[in-house]
């Protein structure tokens, strides 16, 4: 469903992804892991249109995302969801209007239609009767679950998650890993993740892909990445100050 190919993209000076290439597979959740600062949110922004790279294709459906102007960028984006690092909910609107809010900009369906699939996706993500409360009234993990619902409001054929666990205490991060697992399931989505949360990424991750010096180094089941004696990765996993990434 999506394939980035030799993309590079510099800022100034910096050279952010250097000729990167992955293929994300479709009905499948991918997880991006790398250090911060490497390009993880550079690349989920190429992925869905909102940078352009310098050069290299992305491909989504066979479309490249690149050769397309800003109506056709708009029309492709209704395939992707994304649920943001802090959820990024509309603090004037209730729960109800969060997630109504892409099927007003979007769909062009009644009223009533509207509030039994906006009931819907927030019964999918296991809250009901929170129509009313606003985004101060929810604690971050409910936060959490309400910009899932609005991500999957227009049933996107791909959502991506910006850092979904970050923030949030052991339990509740588990919580959205499984919640992210049975939406994946129930809607057969194609998910792409972003993450440093280890225990998360063999959780969730069908496939994990290494970022490293603006390229994927390596991409694999959990089981393969795990028993990787590359020593980007050995020291990615334990936590360690010793080995080839360097501390800046």
């Amino acid at each position: 469903m999506i394939k980035l190919v030799d993309i590079h993209k510099s800022f100034g000076k910096q050279k952010v992804l250097n000729g990167l290439n992955l293929e994300i597979e479709d009905g499948k959740t991918t997880v991006i892991i790398g250090r911060s600062g490497g390009g993880k949110s550079v690349l989920l922004k190429h992925i869905i249109g909102l940078m352009r790279p310098d050069s290299g294709q992305v491909l989504v459906d066979g479309v490249d995302m690149t050769k397309l102007n800003d109506k056709e960028l708009n029309e492709i984006r209704k395939k992707f969801g994304m649920l943001f690092q802090e959820a990024a909910l509309f603090d004037s609107m209730n729960v109800g209007e969060n997630v109504a809010f892409p099927l007003r900009e979007h769909a062009k369906i009644k009223e009533k239609e509207i509030w039994e699939i906006v009931a819907d996706r927030l019964r999918a993500v296991g809250l009901t009767g929170v129509e009313e409360k606003m985004p101060s009234e929810l604690s971050g993990g409910m936060r959490k679950r309400v910009g899932l619902a609005r991500a999957i409001a227009l049933h996107p054929q791909i959502v991506l998650f910006d850092e979904p666990t970050t923030g949030l205490d052991p339990i509740m991060a588990e919580a959205i890993n499984q919640l992210i697992i049975e939406t994946q399931q129930n809607f057969n989505l194609t998910c792409v993740v972003i993450s440093h949360d280890i225990q998360s990424i063999f959780r969730i991750g069908h496939k994990i892909a290494m970022l490293y010096e603006g390229d994927i180094i390596a991409y694999g089941t959990s089981e393969e990445i795990r028993a990787s004696d590359n020593p980007v990765i050995v020291q990615f996993l334990a936590g360690s100050i010793e080995g080839p990434i360097r501390i800046m």
